[in-house]
């Protein structure tokens, strides 16, 4: 039997987060003072679990939330198909309602199976998940690695949780995130079963 397990984080919170402003596959942000102590809190308590490999997306602010599992000596590799998705021209932007409506409307239509729709000329679902996929192969290729730790991105998060688990796409809001949450999944011959679920044990008492 083939088990491989695959711990999935959201990077830790950032200035961008913090301010409500909109982030996306176009800003490379750094974590703030609240996302090192996520990064530290996650590490404390999962710093025993054996990885084999880290993958992180192109964007810093996934390696910094990982970088004391890099530190120990563990390998990592980077992969843009990690990105978060684009928001086109409404990233680097402050909350805005009529940028939010249009936000708002397309989420929707994404609920509704409308995976072609961006906001804000930016990328869809559909395009997301090729990368997505792509990257995923490469991980899930290698055989010896038992357990490997992805960092990726929110919305990113909620594409590939979605698809690993076989769901329809239009249901990915079911996978609800937070900054520096975990998605514990388990490969088994193949087949995908959630351990844990958008947990934040770990960050308690921060």
């Amino acid at each position: 039997m083939k088990t491989k397990n695959i711990y999935i984080i959201r990077h830790g919170q950032t200035d961008f987060n913090l301010e409500n402003k909109v982030q996306g596959r176009g800003i490379d942000s750094s974590i703030n003072a609240t996302g090192r102590k996520q990064a530290n809190g996650f590490f404390e308590y999962y710093k025993q679990v054996p990885f084999d490999k880290i993958y992180v997306s192109g964007l810093k602010r996934t390696k910094e939330s990982v970088q004391q599992f890099i530190d120990l000596g563990i390998p990592f590799e980077t992969h843009d198909g990690l990105d978060e998705i684009s928001w086109g021209k409404h990233e680097g932007q402050s909350y805005d309602p009529e940028m939010h409506k249009i936000y708002l409307d397309t989420i929707a239509g994404w609920a509704m199976g409308k995976l072609d729709l961006a906001v804000g000329e930016g990328e869809t679902p559909k395009e997301v998940v090729k990368r997505q996929k792509v990257a995923m192969e490469h991980i899930m290729a290698n055989e010896a690695e038992e357990n490997i730790l992805i960092a990726t991105h929110g919305r990113a998060m909620r594409m590939l949780v979605c698809w690993m688990m076989n769901y329809p796409l239009e249901k990915m809001d079911v996978f609800e995130h937070a900054n520096l949450c975990l998605y514990h999944l388990r490969n088994v011959n193949g087949q995908y079963q959630i351990v844990q679920h958008g947990s934040t044990e770990h960050l308690h008492g921060l």
